[in-house]
């Protein structure tokens, strides 16, 4: 299996998504996650990548994410050089020069600093773990946070940010070894080193990733702009493709929802095209959601490449009655179209994300790489064989140690020096194909998450909440088609209008959620909603008033990840 045509074609595919956290008309950001996650996960899957020359890999960004990425670069710069506020509370709070002086709101900065994975974010530096112990104490007494001193607080701020650091930074970068070794009483200088840092490293991620495409050692796809769930967009009743018994929302249909998911679609090509300068041949549709209108739309809008989870080529497959060889692990066509489809590895991508966490970096890997030899002898010979490796490019190493920097540094090395093994890219696996990919007649609708919609549709909170959407959007034709609303409104509503469409809202609404991260999500999306009302010029519902959705689940990591909380 020496020669390259003989070797196995692994595919390496990190999602990089977070939902828009900025308040109605991109204000002040209700979470931090885009750049603490910026600073930790984006900056460090740059560096493996560009520490490794022989390593490939695609690299998928939603637009959404790219947007707020960019804001938060422009903001640091604007308040380095002009003083301007920071529209992010926990960033302007490092930031300072003045923390808040109310207790509520001393209250909410403690919790912030407690939001990390206390194993390897929190224990692995002591006096971290230290203050950390005392902010605990003082959560369990309301109203004792008035009593906090500053300096205790801004030596908080300053250790979670430091925690938060990627691994490639704190190996490199001077000025993080130094405020490590300071340890406390932390001033002003410091805090703004640290976020002249933060700033430095937002602002290059993208530039980074361009690079690496650039060099042919990334492939950079996209997400349709807000990730929205396209195949319910299209069609309520798709959620019964795969579960014919799933309760559906009052909303038999989404108003207008083809020209809603074909504009997600332009408009997250026409950003990526900005950001990096070049037009994505591939996308993963939002948590892999897919049908076969969503298939007709992305052919019809240029995608040659798409990619979905492994059960929905089950639950496909199983619906033709055809299991064919090597089913897993080769490339696909639906109704002779052009979009080649590849699908997720489960069983590989959740033994990354899941389970390798609490093994050493060496048996991991070898681990991986032994099943992945399995595969090479199962398929020797097949020119379309290949091994789609897919999940979030960001939420898997804050349970890793060292950020996983162990186990991708040893990753990249042992597949790219695999004699039977060939990093490789999506597009390149279209490209060498010699033989057409098997055609399957049809695809049962679903997502990367059980191969079904029932994620984002289905549970009471759900449906009520694509209930209430459907009736925003109903206003939104209503005042569109009457003619009042200046071209500069209507933009602005449709942006807002596809802020409300992004599929987070509705991951989190369900009683097994932690109640936390539902109040929190189910909050934001209430305003989003009667924002729109707002430009709309309509009154909105009373209902948007009402909290309507609140989790109970265990907050442990289960089977599916998302977001840091």
């Amino acid at each position: 299996m020496s020669a390259d045509a003989d070797r196995l074609k692994v595919v390496l595919c990190w999602h990089m998504h977070q939902p828009d956290y900025r308040g109605p008309e991109h204000s002040e950001y209700q979470l931090p996650w885009v750049y603490l996650h910026g600073i930790k996960d984006y900056v460090d899957m740059a560096a493996h990548l560009e520490d490794n020359a022989q390593a490939r890999a695609v690299v998928n960004f939603a637009p959404v994410l790219l947007e707020q990425i960019d804001d938060y670069s422009q903001q640091i710069h604007d308040f380095e050089r002009h003083r301007r506020p920071l529209g992010d509370p926990l960033l302007a709070a490092l930031a300072g020069p003045a923390l808040p002086a109310e207790p509520l709101a001393r209250q909410k900065l403690l919790a912030a600093c407690l939001r990390a994975n206390e194993t390897h974010l929190i224990n692995r530096f002591p006096v971290f773990r230290e203050l950390v112990d005392l902010a605990a104490w003082f959560q369990e007494r309301p109203g004792s946070a008035a009593y906090l001193s500053d300096q205790y607080l801004i030596d908080l701020l300053v250790w979670y940010h430091l925690a938060w650091m990627g691994e490639s930074v704190r190996q490199r970068d001077l000025r993080i070894a130094a405020l490590e070794k300071k340890a406390r009483h932390f001033d002003l200088d410091d805090r703004r080193r640290l976020v002249g840092l933060i700033g430095e490293l937002m602002s290059g991620i993208i530039g980074r990733y361009r690079a690496l495409a650039d060099s042919g050692r990334v492939e950079l796809s996209v997400t349709p702009y807000a990730h929205p769930i396209i195949p319910l967009l299209l069609d309520i009743r798709s959620a019964r493709s795969a579960l014919p018994e799933i309760p559906l929302p009052k909303l038999s249909h989404y108003p207008g929802g083809e020209e809603r998911a074909r504009w997600h679609i332009r408009r997250g090509v026409q950003l990526f095209r900005q950001h990096f300068g070049m037009t994505p041949a591939g996308c993963w549709p939002a948590e892999g959601a897919v049908s076969d209108d969503t298939l007709r739309l992305l052919e019809e809008e240029g995608v040659r490449w798409a990619a979905s989870g492994q059960q929905v080529l089950h639950n496909t497959l199983g619906a033709a009655g055809h299991f064919p060889e090597y089913w897993p692990h080769r490339a696909y066509r639906v109704q002779e179209r052009r979009v080649a489809m590849f699908f997720r590895d489960d069983g590989l991508s959740d033994l990354i994300g899941f389970t390798y966490a609490d093994w050493h970096a060496d048996d991991a890997v070898g681990d991986l790489v032994h099943h992945l030899e399995n595969v090479a002898r199962q398929t020797r010979g097949k020119s379309d064989a290949v091994v789609a490796i897919i999940m979030d490019g960001e939420n898997a190493w804050e349970y890793y140690p060292n950020n996983g920097h162990f186990f991708l540094t040893t990753l990249y090395k042992r597949l790219a020096e695999h004699p039977g093994l060939r990093l490789t890219t999506f597009s390149d696996c279209v490209e060498r194909c010699a033989v057409m990919p098997y055609s399957l007649p049809r695809l049962v609708a679903g997502s990367w998450v059980y191969g079904t919609l029932s994620t984002w549709i289905g549970d009471k909170d759900k449906n009520r909440g694509w209930d209430m959407l459907g009736d925003a959007k109903q206003a939104f034709d209503r005042a569109v088609a009457s003619g009042r609303l200046t071209p500069t409104r209507v933009e602005a509503a449709e942006l807002q209008l596809a802020t409300c469409e992004g599929s987070d809202w509705f991951w989190w609404f369900g009683d097994y959620n932690p109640g936390a991260a539902v109040s929190d999500f189910e909050r934001l999306f209430r305003r989003q909603l009667a924002h729109l009302y707002e430009l709309l010029g309509e009154p909105a519902p009373d209902y948007l008033q009402q909290v309507f959705a609140f989790g109970t689940g265990d907050p442990s990591r289960g089977g599916v990840m998302r977001q840091s909380q």
